[in-house]
């Protein structure tokens, strides 16, 4: 359904003059004209990550694509039971792909509309991931301890949060398309949906955050022989394939990513109450120092920590010496 809101929306972005022009002449669509260097930093480091990413997936069971298509593409991903599609895509790679063509033709709108939708719209898809790697590892635990340490049950997790973000998704998608008008009325209220598509969507992932933290709480504090790992060791090494013994790891690795995209989600708030020709929107260097360095960042630490690696079962302690001593 998004999809086809989102294609809807870009052909709309076609119907609006291909121009932008103030009093007769061109003026560049974004306020100013953009850097190129940057661009094609930015876009080197994140098409190297989902290289990355790409290479792990391949062969393997598609858990995580709403990360690895994050970075590049369109994507489609499985839940903790059926096939579930995500319906969000517009990779960060492929945006400043289109970013590097807009410079080209700074003045084009058609241009600008693609390349901001897939900038802005495509860290959805890096929320999704969040989210379906908390429902997985959750779900690796007893029963009992996962009710008594998480205040959802597991299988909630993505329906609750992906949904919000689907309705976070569509505001910013309607928002993004209206603000790139020539119209001052019109850009006025696109900012405006955004704004509130974006403090949404905070909200939003700063529930799933205090979600996570209290898990991580309660597990310590209520079973320390789970928090503390099983008695035995299969050890972590970077860029590994084989199964991990110590979960912590993945769900730092979780709660890290959750602050790269909490900065990123602040930062788009601030940009956008400051208007169209706002300050920070018209300095990119912030829009790389807080929106596209953290995102990459977060998401590149899967590069290292394969979340698959660390969702075999997790029992109790005692269930572990129990089953030693029937053994025997």
């Amino acid at each position: 359904m998004t999809m086809n809101i989102f294609r809807a929306l870009l052909l709309i972005s076609v119907l609006v003059p291909v121009t932008a022009q103030v009093d007769g002449a061109p003026v560049p669509v974004a306020g100013f004209i953009p850097k190129k260097a940057p661009a094609i930093i930015a876009l080197v480091f994140y098409a190297s990550s989902a290289l990355v990413l790409w290479i792990r997936e391949f062969g393997r069971r598609p858990f995580i694509l709403t990360l690895t298509l994050g970075m590049t593409g369109e994507c489609k991903a499985l839940n903790s039971s059926d096939e579930f599609e995500t319906s969000l895509s517009k990779a960060m790679a492929t945006g400043f792909f289109l970013r590097i063509i807009y410079l080209e033709a700074p003045y084009s709108i058609g241009r600008f509309i693609a390349t901001d939708m897939f900038i802005l719209l495509s860290p959805c898809a890096f929320l999704a991931t969040d989210y379906m790697i908390l429902e997985r590892l959750t779900s690796t635990f007893d029963k009992d301890v996962t009710g008594n340490c998480l205040l959802i049950r597991p299988s909630r997790i993505v329906t609750i949060f992906v949904w919000s973000d689907v309705a976070t998704f569509l505001l910013q998608g309607t928002g993004g398309g209206l603000s790139s008008s020539i119209t001052i009325s019109t850009s006025n209220l696109g900012n405006k949906i955004t704004m509130v598509g974006l403090c949404l969507q905070l909200v939003s992932f700063a529930l799933f955050t205090v979600l996570i933290v209290i898990f991580g709480w309660r597990m310590q504090t209520r079973f320390p022989s789970v928090w503390c790992g099983r008695p035995y060791t299969m050890p972590f090494t970077l860029g590994g394939t084989d199964p991990v013994s110590d979960w912590r790891i993945l769900y730092w690795t979780v709660c890290a990513t959750c602050i790269g995209i909490l900065i990123r989600s602040i930062f788009r708030i601030a940009e956008f109450s400051q208007g169209y020709s706002g300050f920070i929107v018209t300095h990119e260097g912030y829009f790389y120092g807080f929106d596209s360095l953290p995102l990459w960042i977060a998401m590149s630490l899967y590069c290292f920590v394969w979340p698959t690696r660390f969702l075999s079962p997790h029992p109790h302690l005692e269930t572990i010496e129990l089953q030693k001593e029937e053994s025997v």
